[in-house]
């Protein structure tokens, strides 16, 4: 029994000798023509891919620049600030201290003509007094962070002493510090008094 395909045939006036069967060759062109479009558009995706994913990996780098550079002026400003305030207090205890130096000066000359101590080293009241003020003065002054300096036998630096005369000296160097008439106070920054002295010829 012929089966449908060769009926066809004879109704069109083919015999089987006339159809002959598709090579490999012409189903595989046939399976390769349909599948151009579908690999077409998957080069399409995978080079949309390629494109976002460079795009996506150039913004990183630029966000995580610009988040580097943010850290590193945060840090910078940060510690300015804490600069100028460290700088702003010290100047400002530095002031405040100046203005006690004066009373710390007096409270020593007036420790230095006190009366002596008595026979059994006690001290009268009144210099005892003195000297506990001139104690307690003392220390504020150093807990602000001013400490006294005596520059006896120094050379003499204008940016640390100030000269209220000089004399000659022998064996002594000249612009050596033979007198500290009286003494300076500064900070860990600067000079909050220079000290009086009297300067070799």
């Amino acid at each position: 029994m012929k089966d449908d395909a060769f009926k066809e045939n004879e109704e069109h006036g083919l015999d089987e000798n006339d159809v002959k069967p598709k090579s490999e060759d012409e189903v595989t062109g046939i399976d390769d023509a349909a599948n151009e479009p579908e690999a077409e558009a998957a080069e399409e995706v995978e080079e949309d891919l390629d494109k976002l994913l460079d795009n996506t990996r150039r913004e990183r780098d630029e966000y995580l620049e610009l988040a580097q550079r943010t850290k590193a002026d945060f840090e910078n400003y940060r510690k300015r600030v804490t600069q100028d305030i460290a700088g702003s207090l010290n100047r400002g205890r530095g002031e405040i201290v100046k203005d006690l130096l004066p009373v710390l000066d007096n409270l020593e000359r007036a420790l230095e003509v006190s009366q002596p101590p008595n026979e059994d080293g006690s001290e009268d009241h009144l210099s005892k007094g003195v000297r506990l003020v001139r104690e307690e003065l003392s220390n504020v002054v150093k807990r602000a962070g001013v400490e006294s300096f005596e520059p006896d036998g120094e050379q003499f630096d204008p940016n640390l002493h100030e000269a209220v005369m000089t004399k000659p000296q022998d064996g002594v160097k000249t612009g050596t510090v033979v007198e500290v008439v009286q003494k300076g106070y500064r900070n860990s920054e600067r000079i909050v008094r220079p000290a009086k002295v009297v300067v070799a010829e």
